[in-house]
Parts: C-alpha cells; structure tokens; sequence
C-alpha cells in the first residue's frame, strides 16, 4: 500500500460510480474496507449506497461520549431504515476519566493543546482500533468544507493510518449531498435545519447559519484549527 497505489486507484476510479467503485474495491480488498460515518449528510449518502446495494463493507461510527442526542437519533433511524449493523466504538474508559478527573469536564475551552487532547482520546484512539486490519478508508469528506480538504483527491495515501483513504464526494457541493439525501429520503440529523451544517461534539459545536464556512461552528473558539486529527 503506498502513495503509487492511491494515485492509480484514482485514474481507475475517476469516472466510475460510487456503487461501482465499491462493489470493486471489494472484489480486489475483501474484508480489508471500513466505512468510519459521524451521520453528516455526507456520510448519509455513503451509508445509503452501501446499505441500499447490499455491498459488504464494514461501517463503523464513533461514539465520543459528548455527542448531541440529534446524532443518536439519526444512528437510530438509519439503523431501522436498513436493518444492518453499525458498529460503534467507544473511548478508553481509563483515559476519559484520567484526563476529566485531573482537568475537568471543560478542558479543550482552556487551549488548543487540552483540546487535541480531548479529541485524541475520543476520537483518534478509537479510531486506530476501528481500523486495525484495514487497507481502504472510506470517507465522507468533501473539498469545499475546508482549506485542508480542498487539494484532497479521490484516493490518497494516509500516513499516520497507513492506509488508502477513499474519498467519494470529494467533488461533491453540499447541494448535491442534500438532493441526493431527499431524492432518496435517507435519515438527516434533525440539527441540520437549525443551522448546525458541520456536527460533532455538543460542546464543541454551535450553529452558524449566516456564514459559508461549513467548519466555523466547531470548535468556534479557536481562530484558526478546525480539524480534530482525523483527517489532518
């Protein structure tokens, strides 16, 4: 797996449909694909094609402990909708109640090292162990939903994950995801219409309804970061 491969897979991939691609990928890496869905609208779009076309492939979410009950609500319709399973790992118990316990519940309001902290226990630790065994990372990034997101391509290599990340809608709008979501009547989280277009933690997000930076409500403090480290 390296960087060569990402790039080929691209040029193969690059006027193929997002089913077709999958049911590919799977032909060529079996059990070796995993899904990682928030219940965005993007990853909404990628759940249905996998679920509704029946294609085999592993979809996981991470449960941080902070989430809003919109979220749960929507992992539970999609779950009823589709009738399959979506696996779901939590944080180490250990490390949550260490770092509460020595720095509070509040923490990654204080600075931007206590909040990388935070997410690196919620979410990136998690993560690794979602993805152990896997070659193929799917994900519903977008290019216009940040800076770093733009020069993404469809396939690419992920150094610190050591592995292919699959990309989707790339080259998607958001207007796209959301008649592709209505055309089909997937699940949405209930907060999208209340002005929440990006949503993670309930700490950690506000609605922004008069702005075009999809990222400005997370982590709304900070000035500059707005990536947890899952996709840096």
């Amino acid at each position: 797996m390296s960087v060569v491969l990402a790039s080929e897979l691209s040029a193969k991939y690059a006027q193929w449909g997002i089913s077709d691609t999958l049911t590919d990928l799977v032909r060529n890496f079996g059990d070796r694909i995993a899904f990682s869905s928030s219940f965005g609208q993007e990853d909404q779009v990628i759940t249905h094609e996998i679920f509704a076309n029946n294609i085999p492939i592993r979809v996981f979410t991470l449960d941080t402990g902070r989430l809003f009950q919109e979220t749960y609500d929507v992992f539970a319709s999609t779950s009823d909708k589709y009738g399959k399973r979506i696996e779901v790992y939590f944080p180490e118990a250990k490390s949550v109640e260490a770092m509460v316990q020595a720095k509070g519940p509040n923490s990654f309001y204080f600075s931007v090292e206590n909040r990388k902290e935070c997410c690196n226990i919620r979410k990136i630790e998690p993560l690794e162990r979602a993805l152990q065994g896997a070659s193929i990372w799917i994900t519903g990034l977008r290019g216009s939903q940040s800076a770093n997101r733009s020069s993404m391509a469809l396939f690419e290599w992920d150094e610190r994950f050591k592995l292919v990340k699959y990309n989707p809608l790339i080259r998607w709008s958001l207007e796209e995801v959301v008649q592709y979501l209505e055309a089909y009547n997937v699940p949405q989280n209930a907060l999208h219409k209340k002005g929440f277009v990006s949503i993670g933690c309930a700490p950690c997000t506000i609605a922004t309804p008069d702005t075009d930076d999809i990222r400005a409500g997370r982590w709304w403090w900070e000035q500059s970061h707005k990536e947890c480290g899952l996709h840096s």
